[in-house]
């Protein structure tokens, strides 16, 4: 039967058959956007959460993977990978990045997404886990299947940006990198995250 209505992107897209291995990830952000964009959880729509702060530059594709949730799964394999006690999530899906040579001029899209690791990032105590990923046949990086494969500029723009995009001069930062991580990790923090979206 037809539907009249739009899907809302966290509840509607389907995740995909084949995650954890591969996942549907909707985009906000792309590199180019000056201000940070965000889905509102209660229409579905993106919304603006803030001006992106002074020059940092998003590396990559930025959005949530659908029906996932960073809750007390994820902060339990937080704190057991990193060795120290994170009490709870995010409340958000799970962030994910999307590496791809092609120039993507806006967000709201969906696409297909292959995790090859990702960042353990602690956010004001709370486990705030970025996976980083390419897209589905990508020439350029395509061929990467392990985060460790990428060029090391890549992965340093990443944590760069990721350590700073919300610190303020005259604050000190609030963004801890407590471990980076390969793919199959990856895959253990994406089916925490739909058991997690699966106990909401």
């Amino acid at each position: 039967m037809k539907s009249n209505f739009k899907a809302h992107p966290w509840h509607g897209i389907p995740i995909g058959n084949l995650a954890p291995q591969q996942v549907t990830a909707f985009i906000e952000i792309v590199p180019t956007d000056t201000m940070k964009y965000e889905i509102d959880k209660t229409t579905g729509y993106l919304k603006i959460d803030r001006p992106q702060q002074y020059s940092n530059v998003l590396p990559a594709l930025y959005g949530f993977v659908p029906q996932t949730y960073c809750g007390e799964g994820i902060a339990r394999l937080a704190t057991e990978k990193a060795g120290k006690t994170i009490e709870k999530g995010d409340g958000d899906p799970l962030d994910i990045c999307v590496l791809t040579e092609r120039d993507i001029t806006h967000g709201d899209i969906i696409l297909q997404a292959i995790p090859i690791g990702g960042f353990r990032l602690i956010d004001k105590g709370e486990a705030d886990d970025k996976i980083i990923a390419v897209l589905k046949g990508d020439a350029m990086y395509g061929q990467f299947t392990e985060l460790g494969q990428l060029p090391e500029a890549v992965v340093k723009r990443l944590r760069h940006y990721f350590l700073t995009y919300k610190t303020l001069p005259e604050e000190p930062a609030i963004m801890e990198l407590a471990s980076i991580y390969g793919q199959a990790e990856a895959w253990e923090v994406i089916q925490a995250s739909i058991n997690d979206y699966k106990l909401m």
